[in-house]
């Protein structure tokens, strides 16, 4: 009999609490699984250029901010057009002018060739009769063919002022047009991302002034293999990973919206540098945004059974 009464005692007993805890550890560590596809969120970026140079007034547009579409978020000085469409009209004017005076002349010309058809008329009658000469029906036929002629001139000089006016119409037409671009609009409803020109500055056509974005539904791009991409269709739900905090993911749904057609290599941003050898497609995947999505925020992405 030993003298240690203890001896036989299992020595795994003292240590089963430990491996338990160590088992389930293991466990739950072996059933992690990683995420099929990884990438960053996007949106649609709108770059609002100046559509008039000249100085801006006001650009109310800052970082941050929510507009609706067709929203007026600046005006650029419109003082130089505004010279230029007056000095049009006055040009319009005085030609328009003219149209008038024309006219009195046009009707003046058709008044004397009816009083020419009346006296070729009674010519004629006084001729059969043996009271006229054949010279003054000639005369007669002759101021006619003279009236008709300068009718004619006076009719195309009438259209050639007319369409001069339809040119100052155009150009005034234009130069609205122009103060009208003056106003910055905002083209979609979003919110504002970057603002590069502030008031008193002069900017000329085509500067960028702001860009904008809509960030209620967001694009997650990821990249999957040859071998994942027959399972990948467009309108697939699919599940969405995000950070809540250090240790855990909190999940949203997404849609597949785009899928590329050509094959590249892996953003080396992406993946391990082992993998960036292999050629993957890029998928846009749709996303509503609960105000917890950025630009540039990295997602993962688990094609869902229905969708494999």
């Amino acid at each position: 009999m030993s003298n240690y009464p203890n001896q036989n005692r299992p020595i795994s007993m003292k240590f089963l609490p430990w491996l338990i805890t160590l088992v389930l550890f293991t466990g739950c560590s072996g059933n992690h699984q990683k995420s099929d596809a990884y990438g960053n969120f996007e949106a649609i970026e709108v770059t609002i250029s100046a559509e008039a140079s000249g100085k801006i007034l006001r650009l109310d547009a800052e970082a941050g901010q929510v507009f609706e579409a067709g929203a007026v978020v600046g005006q650029i000085d419109p003082t130089d057009l505004a010279f230029r469409s007056a000095q049009l009209l006055a040009q319009r004017e005085a030609a328009a002018s003219k149209i008038a005076n024309i006219q009195a002349q046009i009707d003046v010309q058709v008044q004397q060739q009816q009083n020419l058809l009346a006296d070729k008329a009674r010519i004629e009658k006084l001729l059969q009769d043996g009271a006229a000469t054949t010279k003054q029906l000639d005369d007669v036929n002759a101021g006619l063919n003279l009236m008709e002629k300068q009718i004619l001139a006076t009719k195309i000089q009438n259209n050639s002022v007319k369409k001069e006016l339809a040119v100052y119409d155009r150009q005034i037409e234009q130069i609205e047009d122009n103060i009208r671009k003056c106003r910055v609009l905002n083209p979609i409803a979003g919110t504002i991302l970057n603002k590069y020109a502030e008031a008193g500055e002069i900017t000329a056509y085509g500067k960028a002034l702001y860009n904008i974005a809509n960030l209620s539904e967001m694009d997650l791009r990821v990249y999957v293999s040859g071998d994942q991409l027959p399972d990948v269709r467009l309108g697939d739900k699919v599940e969405i990973l995000i950070d809540r905090d250090k240790k855990t993911n909190r999940s949203l749904e997404g849609t597949i919206g785009w899928i590329s057609s050509n094959a590249e290599f892996t953003p080396k941003t992406i993946q391990t540098k082992e993998e960036r050898v292999n050629l993957v497609y890029a998928v846009r995947i749709k996303v509503k945004n609960d105000g917890s999505l950025k630009i540039g925020m990295p997602g993962e992405v688990n094609f869902l059974p229905t969708s494999r």
